[in-house]
């Protein structure tokens, strides 16, 4: 069977686990079968003869796959299952792999009972979980890999050992459509929920404005105005000090409310466009629709002797230059405690604008690999990576139209964290709390690096904020009903050159709470209660900790904040940062503009910047508890 991405079909499920959109492919499934018969239309030999191979008309109708869904959904817990073998695990279904990456990677049986001899098993399945949607993309695979999942579920022990078949992340290793499917996945969950944006290259100040009007009119003046019609791009951020855009959080996967309906004319001419015949082409949605929207012209011919790269289905005309950005986000747990070490972690990525005539390419090298101890690294599609040195790594690609994320990666953090120091919060009665923050910013850090703001947030979901009383060193508090906020920087004040100590002592008063059971919190209620059990029996032995006292009695009344704060498992546990720093990378990588050539060769700027924001950036009470991995 060929190599590269194949999709078989996919499936759109909604909240109620109703298929409310599907499509199947018939060509990557004439290669299925094809394969199929090859193998003797089994693909499960050696005792998995019950798995039958989905060749026609096997393949599930909605009504059959949602069935399907509902009932691993039921057997695993969750639309995502354990992932590890539990006690209620049962012989061939997912959690019985005992892999975490079964959350991601999922089977259905369809039809039959657990066991049966009829029952198809429907593997790999790609599970995307986005807004309120579950996406599940079939990628083409060999029938010799459906056997070996097959096998993995049907195996006695956990895990796997010395001399044993590989596991099932090494399988997956060795399948690329699994990646192609993820990326179908991802690309679907954005579209049906709206949340298709550019990357963010951030560019000085300066005379251009960039962006959209250079994408319509095709330079940055009026006399080239008439030159191009094409909306090609989103606009190029400009460098502010506004912290509107610097809020970096991670996106999540968990089902959010109010997502928009599904408009199905959208989605049909993106997968018709997008992976023709089930073969994924280009997934920018950006690139399609601004094709659906303009169409081509006689001017949009490129040269004849080089071939046109589908991620760049028109050519850039007007003043050239190249924009990189490197934006880092920085996962902090500090925890100011000899016992439980400090984790933090940075995931950044390198965005790129290219506005250069005709098809160029371009190479650069990456640097700080080797000290940044770099985990994981991956290049955009049109990106061409040869070996890579000890600190070095280049890269030559042929840029795409708009802006588009190069690289990604994950990396240590090579400097000490921009904010540290410590949080404390005491209970001195059942509506009253002390807390004290000491936090050191931007200390060892020389310009030009620059915080320019800086906010801190103490979370309280559970209790209703009467009043704060206390005056900061620094910054301005202010409060909603369940927060308190403390802006230590504000937008427009950049800390740069200098480090900063500030500290806040002060007291929060609540609303008196009352003893509540809500019917669909009683797991979380009888969860909290059975944490503080041994709490309670150390203190009917010794009384003098009033503290814990309160903590354990509120802590078992306070109803439970139902997963909408996840760090917030008991009453007042964390505070939360948010900043953003600009002028270099934590992690230390970086690129050399003097580096960078052009072929063919052109005259170009060359525009660098970085920023650094915030992800979760959580300060534990170092006077209560705190999860930690051992």
């Amino acid at each position: 069977m060929p190599g590269g991405c194949g999709v078989r079909a996919l499936w759109i499920l909604n909240s109620f686990d109703a298929v409310v959109f599907s499509r199947k492919f018939p060509v990557v499934e004439r290669r299925w079968k094809a394969a199929c018969k090859a193998e003797g239309d089994n693909t499960a030999g050696d005792g998995t003869d019950t798995v039958k191979c989905a060749s026609a008309p096997f393949l599930p109708n909605d009504s059959e796959l949602a069935a399907a869904f509902a009932e691993r959904k039921r057997r695993e817990g969750s639309p995502r299952g354990f992932g590890i073998r539990l006690a209620q695990s049962t012989q061939g279904s997912d959690s019985w792999v005992d892999d975490p990456i079964t959350r991601h990677v999922i089977s259905l049986q369809i039809g039959g009972e657990e066991g049966g001899e009829n029952k198809l098993l429907l593997w790999p399945l790609i599970l995307h979980l986005k807004g309120t949607y579950s996406i599940l993309i079939l990628p083409l695979v060999e029938p010799k890999h459906l056997k070996a999942y097959a096998k993995l579920c049907s195996k006695p022990g956990c895990g796997a050992t010395v001399g044993e078949e590989p596991s099932l992340s090494s399988l997956l290793l060795d399948l690329p459509s699994i990646t192609g499917a993820f990326m179908v996945a991802h690309a679907i969950g954005d579209i049906i929920t709206g949340d298709v944006v550019e990357p963010e290259v951030v560019v000085s100040a300066s005379p251009s404005v960039g962006g959209l009007l250079d994408s319509l009119t095709g330079s940055i003046g009026i006399t080239g105005i008439a030159a191009r019609a094409k909306p090609v791009a989103a606009p190029v951020a400009a460098a502010t000090p506004s912290g509107t855009a610097a809020a970096g959080s991670i996106a999540s996967d968990a089902p959010k409310a109010g997502s928009k309906p599904l408009d199905k004319d959208v989605l049909r001419y993106f997968i018709n466009s997008a992976m023709p015949f089930g073969t994924p082409l280009d997934l920018n949605y950006l690139n399609i629709f601004a094709i659906k929207a303009n169409g081509f012209s006689s001017s949009d011919l490129p040269p004849a002797d080089v071939k046109q790269p589908a991620w760049k289905p028109y050519l850039y005309k007007g003043k050239q230059k190249i924009l990189f950005t490197v934006h880092e986000t920085i996962n902090a747990a500090m925890y100011d405690r000899d016992d439980i070490s400090d984790t933090i972690s940075v995931a950044g990525q390198i965005n790129c604008r290219a506005e250069l005539d005709g098809l160029p390419d371009v190479s650069l090298p990456l640097t700080g690999l080797n000290k940044s101890n770099v985990e994981v690294l991956s290049f955009h599609p049109c990106a061409q990576v040869p070996e890579h040195g000890m600190d070095k790594q280049s890269v030559m690609f042929s840029p795409p139209m708009g802006n588009f994320v190069l690289v990604r990666y994950q990396a240590s953090c090579r400097r000490d964290p921009p904010v540290k120091g410590f949080y404390q919060l005491s209970m001195v009665s059942e509506d009253e709390g002390a807390f004290l923050f000491k936090l050191h910013l931007m200390e060892g850090y020389k310009s030009p690096l620059a915080m320019e703001f800086c906010t801190v947030t103490m979370p309280f979901p559970r209790r209703r904020v009467v009043s704060i009383d206390g005056t900061p060193s620094i910054g301005v508090v202010s409060n909603t009903e369940h927060s308190v906020e403390w802006k230590i920087i504000v937008s427009g004040r950049s800390l740069s050159g200098r480090s900063v100590e500030a500290t806040f002592p002060g007291t929060v008063k609540f609303a008196p709470w009352q003893i509540q059971r809500l019917p669909s919190s009683k797991l979380g209620s009888r969860n909290i209660a059975d944490e503080d059990s041994d709490v309670e029996a150390d203190n009917t032995n010794n009384m003098v900790n009033v503290d814990e006292f309160l903590m354990e009695k509120m802590n078992k009344d306070l109803p439970p904040v139902d997963l909408e704060e996840p760090f917030c498992w008991q009453a007042y546990n964390y505070a939360k940062v948010s900043f953003k720093v600009t002028g270099a990378s934590l992690s230390g990588i970086s690129i050399d503009p003097k580096s960078l050539s052009i072929y063919p060769s052109v005259k170009a700027p060359v525009e660098f910047s970085t920023q650094v924001t915030c992800g979760d950036y959580i300060l534990w009470n170092t006077l209560g508890k705190c999860p930690a991995a051992p």
